[in-house]
């Protein structure tokens, strides 16, 4: 399949049919969700930093709002963390290496590694995707997923689940 994607004498990188498996190779580790991020409400653990974290079985993201002049101070953790801008701009610090990062960049942080962001007079909106789950947000993000489950029990049956 992928084979005719490739260029002659090419190595394939991957097929659609292993991609697109639908052989289980274990049990399911849980119902899957879906989630409004518009529906949660952002916790400021600094002025002007908002989160919005939701919790997966194994990995995390958190959507993250930056209002004019709010910083994440330097900071390191252990979980790995990619950030992905979807608007806006802020100046990212990664370990020395300072750039400013608009719609579309992506920065992947390993553990330990330093790191810390800052908006100057405009706003950013960006995504940070953790794993495992980032420690500090896992009391919010349970709390946001609580929260969202008891709204959804008041609500009667999800669209297309059973009664």
């Amino acid at each position: 399949m992928s084979e005719q994607a490739s260029p002659a004498g090419a190595e394939s990188l991957g097929d659609a049919e292993s991609h697109f498996t639908t052989e289980a190779q274990g049990e399911p580790a849980g119902p899957g969700r879906y989630v409004n991020v518009d529906d949660l409400t952002p916790v400021e653990f600094l002025p002007g930093l908002g989160f919005r974290p939701v919790l997966g079985q194994r990995a995390m993201t958190n959507f993250v709002s930056f209002a004019p002049g709010a910083r994440a101070p330097h900071h390191v953790h252990e979980e790995e963390q990619i950030v992905i801008v979807i608007d806006g701009e802020f100046t990212f610090d990664l370990d020395g290496d300072v750039r400013v990062m608009r719609k579309g960049d992506v920065a992947v942080v390993p553990s330990w590694v330093p790191h810390g962001a800052w908006t100057t007079d405009t706003h950013c909106t960006e995504i940070d995707v953790f794993t495992p789950p980032r420690q500090s947000l896992l009391k919010l993000a349970q709390a946001q997923a609580d929260g969202a489950d008891d709204a959804d029990a008041g609500a009667g049956p999800a669209q297309g689940s059973e009664a």
